[in-house]
């Protein structure tokens, strides 16, 4: 399919955009805003209590920001007037039914128009509060198909997610519908009554395959790996926040950190920003007028990623980590530049809590037992190392999995929608590709994402 095919697939269109404040909607916003503007309406769901809120963070928070910046030097004066006659901000939240929208015209309206739903809502952290973590990440996913029923003239749902949401075992992750208790290790979660959460999900299931999905719906869920920042659009280098690896390596630039829990060999499983949205546009399109047959499946699943293709370890990225830091330093509060030193890697868990035992627990005995001979006038000090090692163990413990990597994520899905756009060639093939095996990581890392964090996210 040709790109300007995949535009055309989205002139005069409604779609409804979940999580439309994340670090990935803005992208997919921006994208749809700038490559097709003959869009109809974008209505975008943003948690707030109100509309006008919602208003104030479309605002602030997406249409404000260092991102819109090529979409507003090409309309200039005619940013706003273009903006709001796309753009509809909807105060709700995905956690509850109908999104909590009270507005009974509001939802006729978006019955009765919406072509695409992109549910790209939810919590990542994986020491998110249990509670919070249902509500948004299953019970969201619940509301939205319950919404998408009453869309009349709904072509398809797109499910983004996490591709952790997969085994943590070594191997290949085939790109396949997940059934209950397939990724769950309940028996070495102490705290967790598998039981109890097997029953609770095994009646939400039942209860859902009660309602028929009508024809005309047809989900992808795509599941995206370490998105990074933006390689190429709409400039490159753009992110906000830190992803996980980026903390250790604004952490490792101030030189708070002389460690960390890593295999070397380890896989790491990243993919810039844009591709994924590019990812998704190209998935609509051409299942949008797919006609589905009743030997399809439910859901079409895409991993989007590198591990595969393009397979990037810790060992370089470290190295790369090192070289641009000695040669681009952090300045510290006094103006001086803050020498790199080499990192140390403990390549396991085991190592990692001998380690943690032998360098700091020895101390904090120390300092717990000068706090009694001082009549607790060393309390604060002793419970904020306290604190940091507790807080250091919890942390290798949770992402133990993921940074001490052996799994591969297939992509034989995703390298099929590659495919179909690879026929075109031209200042056009570029548009929606997402190729891993076109990112030089070093390259991409000294060059555009590094330097990224450094503008975008530390804002120097």
């Amino acid at each position: 399919m040709e790109a300007n095919k995949i535009v055309e697939k989205f002139e005069g269109k409604t779609i409804l955009i979940t999580g439309a404040t994340g670090f990935l909607a803005k992208i997919l916003v921006e994208k749809i805003l700038r490559v097709q503007p003959n869009i109809k309406t974008l209505f975008l769901l943003i948690r707030s209590p109100n509309v006008g809120s919602a208003e104030q963070r479309l605002r602030q928070e997406i249409v404000d920001t260092e991102l819109f910046r090529v979409l507003r030097d090409k309309l200039g004066e005619n940013i706003t007037s273009f903006l709001s006659s796309k753009i509809i901000p909807i105060s709700g939240d995905v956690s509850k039914e109908k999104f909590g929208i009270g507005d009974a015209e509001l939802i006729d309206k978006m019955y009765g128009e919406i072509d695409f739903i992109i549910n790209s809502a939810a919590t990542t952290r994986f020491d998110e509060r249990y509670d919070d973590a249902m509500d948004i990440n299953a019970y969201g996913a619940m509301h939205i198909l319950n919404f998408a029923k009453k869309c009349t003239k709904l072509k398809l749902i797109l499910h983004v997610s996490t591709a952790y949401v997969g085994e943590t075992r070594s191997g290949v992750i085939l790109e396949k519908p997940l059934e209950m208790g397939e990724t769950m290790e309940g028996s070495k979660i102490s705290y967790l009554d598998l039981e109890a959460e097997k029953k609770l999900l095994l009646e939400t299931k039942t209860r859902l395959h009660s309602q028929n999905i009508p024809k005309h719906d047809f989900i992808s869920a795509l599941r995206a790996l370490g998105i990074q920042s933006t390689c190429r659009e709409p400039f490159p280098g753009w992110i906000e926040g830190l992803r996980t690896l980026d903390s250790i390596f604004v952490a490792y630039g101030n030189r708070k950190i002389k460690f960390y829990l890593g295999n070397p060999a380890s896989i790491l499983d990243v993919i810039p920003g844009d591709m994924v949205v590019n990812s998704m546009l190209v998935a609509m399109a051409i299942h949008s007028h797919k006609p589905r047959t009743p030997n399809d499946e439910l859901a079409n699943i895409y991993h989007v990623g590198s591990s595969l293709r393009n397979p990037l370890t810790y060992k370089p990225l470290k190295w790369l980590m090192y070289q641009y830091l000695i040669n681009t330093p952090f300045i510290n509060n006094k103006g001086n530049p803050i020498k790199a030193r080499k990192l140390k890697t403990i390549s396991s868990i085991t190592r990692f809590n001998t380690y943690i035992r032998l360098r700091y627990v020895p101390f904090l005995k120390v300092l717990k037992l000068l706090n009694i001979i001082v009549c607790n006038h060393t309390e604060s000090s002793y419970a904020k190392s306290s604190r940091k090692v507790n807080r250091t163990l919890h942390l290798a413990e949770l992402y133990k999995s993921y940074v001490l990597f052996e799994t591969v994520y297939d992509d034989a899905n995703a390298e099929n929608l590659r495919i179909a756009m690879k026929s075109e060639s031209g200042e056009n093939a570029e548009m929606f590709d997402f190729d891993p095996t076109s990112i030089q990581w070093e390259e991409y890392f000294i060059n555009t994402h590094f330097p990224g964090i450094v503008k975008y996210v530390l804002k120097k």
